[in-house]
């Protein structure tokens, strides 16, 4: 049993992209308390070599697909975040709480599904990959 109300081995289960997002999704409210003036600190965190190599790892486990849906994979200049799905607070960073870089604990999402999480606004999620074929955006067809 884990010791994470949710966890990266249970949301991996859920085969859809959607199913990911309702099992991630926070309900949270823009300008809602997260950081506010000890921004720094998570700042610290997020531009440290020990997060950085972290990154890097969760980034392959997660194969570069968004939520780790194999039908979602990020390409071009889409920003990455490794989310965790358990949210930090502050105590979290200066006790050094295991749980930061607990891989159970995150997932690699792209900004926009990120945002989307945080604020349980699906309206900005692409649910449906978009396929390309040969022309597709010929204008004289």
């Amino acid at each position: 049993m884990t010791k994470y109300k949710r966890c990266y081995s249970e949301l991996i289960k859920l085969k859809s992209f959607e199913e990911r997002f309702e099992y991630l999704k926070l309900s949270g409210k823009v300008g809602e308390f997260t950081f506010n003036g000890h921004r720094y600190l998570n700042q610290v965190l997020y531009n440290s070599p020990e997060w950085r190599s972290f990154r890097r790892e969760i980034a392959i486990r997660d194969d570069g697909c968004d939520l780790a849906c194999p039908d979602r994979k990020v390409q071009g200049k889409t920003r990455l975040i490794v989310h965790h799905i358990n949210p930090i607070m502050i105590e979290d960073i200066v006790n050094h709480d295991p749980k930061i870089f607990d891989k159970e604990n995150v997932i690699l999402t792209t900004d926009n599904t990120h945002r989307a999480i945080h604020y349980s606004d699906a309206s900005i999620l692409t649910l449906d990959p978009i396929t390309r074929t040969e022309n597709d955006t010929c204008l004289w067809r």
